[in-house]
Order: C-alpha cells, then sequence, then structure tokens
C-alpha cells in the first residue's frame, strides 16, 4: 500500500511539473504572445499582366513561401483596367493584415489603381510594369516603347482581344526564357481585351503607399528607359536586372529579393 501511495504521489508531481513546462508555448500559441505577433509577415498579392497567367508566379511563391511570406495570385481578368481593378479591389477585401501588391507589366496600372482601395495595401511593387499617371492610357505609354510588340487581333462578342503572334513571342516577351518553356508560354498566353489600353488610369496609389520598382534592361515589351521614366515619375525605390520581360520566369531570384525588401518595410 505504502509503495502504491508514493507512486501515485510522484505521478502528481510529474503532471504538475509537465503542465508548468508546457504553460508558456500555450500563451503565445493562442496569438497573445508577443513572439507571435512578431513573426506575422505581410501576405504577398500577385497580379499578372496581358499574355500571361498566374502561372508566371510559380517559381516566385515558391520563394516567397519558403521565406515564410502568405502568398496569393489573381487571376487578372483582362478585360479592362477600369473592370479589372474592381475585380482585384473585391478580392483585395478577403484578404486579412498588411498586404505588399505587386504588379507585372499592365498589372502594374492595375495596382496602381487598386492600391488606394484597402489601407492594408503597405507597399506597391512594380515588375516590368506600367505605372501611370492620373489620366494616362497603358496604350499612351506603350506607344513611347521603341518597338511595338506584333499582336494578333480577335473578335469577341463584346468587343477585341489582343494576343503576341506565337511566331515572335520569345523575341518580343520572353528572350530570355528557354525555348520550350517560351514556346509553352505563346500556347497558354491569355489575351487582353484593348480597353485594358484603352481605360485611363483614375487612381495614383504610388503618391501615399511606398513603392518598388524593378527595370528590366532586356526588355522588348516595354522598353528600360521608360520603365525607368515612370519609375523615376512615381518615386519608387528602383532596382534593376538584366533579363527580358519575362522576369518572374527567367530570373525569379531577382524579383523575389525586391518583393522581400518591399515587404521588410511593412511594420
Amino acid at each position: 500500500m505504502r509503495n502504491l501511495v508514493l507512486r501515485r504521489a510522484a505521478l502528481a508531481v510529474g503532471a504538475l511539473a509537465l503542465i508548468g513546462a508546457t504553460a508558456p508555448s500555450v500563451a503565445l500559441a493562442d496569438g497573445t504572445g508577443s513572439a507571435s505577433a512578431a513573426a506575422q509577415k505581410p501576405t504577398v498579392v500577385l497580379v499578372h499582366g496581358a499574355w500571361a497567367d498566374s502561372s508566371s508566379w510559380s517559381s516566385v511563391m515558391e520563394r516567397l513561401r519558403e521565406d515564410g511570406y502568405p502568398v496569393r495570385a489573381i487571376a487578372n481578368p483582362l478585360q479592362g483596367l477600369t473592370s479589372d481593378t474592381a475585380y482585384v479591389n473585391s478580392y483585395l477585401a478577403t484578404v486579412d493584415g498588411p498586404m505588399v501588391l505587386v504588379g507585372h507589366s499592365y498589372g502594374g496600372a492595375v495596382i496602381t489603381n487598386s492600391g488606394v482601395s484597402d489601407p492594408d495595401v503597405k507597399a506597391l511593387v512594380y515588375i516590368a510594369g506600367f505605372i501611370p499617371a492620373k489620366g494616362e492610357t497603358v496604350g499612351e505609354l506603350a506607344g513611347k516603347s521603341s518597338t511595338p510588340i506584333p499582336l494578333v487581333s480577335v473578335a469577341v462578342p463584346d468587343g477585341t482581344e489582343v494576343s503576341i503572334d506565337p511566331d515572335h513571342f520569345r523575341d518580343a516577351f520572353a528572350g530570355d526564357v528557354d525555348r520550350t518553356t517560351a514556346a509553352d508560354m505563346a500556347a497558354t498566353q491569355r489575351p487582353a481585351d484593348t480597353r485594358a489600353v484603352s481605360d485611363a488610369g483614375v487612381e495614383e496609389a504610388y503618391r501615399t503607399v511606398p513603392s518598388w520598382s524593378l527595370i528590366t534592361r532586356q526588355d522588348h515589351a516595354i522598353a528600360p528607359d521608360l520603365q525607368r521614366f515612370m519609375s523615376k515619375r512615381a518615386g519608387a525605390h528602383i532596382e534593376e536586372v538584366s533579363a527580358s520581360h519575362a522576369v518572374m520566369v527567367s530570373r525569379p531570384d531577382a524579383v523575389t529579393r525586391v518583393i522581400e525588401d518591399a515587404a521588410r518595410s511593412v511594420r
């Protein structure tokens, strides 16, 4: 009997010790501890441009997730700057907490409009992106590029859509991407409604939200000098890389680096 009592007492002491050891971690796990708050990182929201889709961000998303960032990639409708902005605004409203909003190419025009819609948007990142001023169209800016993109137009029920001639896709869009991948990108490219280039911008989010811009020096879709002009006008933090317009595919490391530079500024 005496041995049974001793064993029960030992078990009770062990249980109390275990509770004491685990109590601090329980307090942190419920989100009230300072360690949990410090570990929170902003959600990175990626917006692709014309003639691409969300899969173009795959290698960038992989790197961001490895570094602990929550990531979302929006399927940009490419139906016109006005309607695409409304679509992205609706999506942003479903994301909790601080966000870094990233736009590639035409997606840059979309985030310029959308960045003012949600106070949780803390940084803008332009990846070889258009950065229009209020009242300016993507078409007007594109007209300042040195070489026109070889486009093919198709009449659709509510207007006209354009895509890059597949025979010239790699030269115009993805010059430093391997030929097989570039051919796949050409075959799966998303056409854009002509309203994407004719709708004027109505907001300048970069006036109130800090911005970063990655300029692509080997770009045949948006001339590097035009990228520099727009980036300087916006007051963006500028970084450059020797890459084609499809930099998120060919140089995901450089794209990830500039996104994380912006994300580290978020408080």
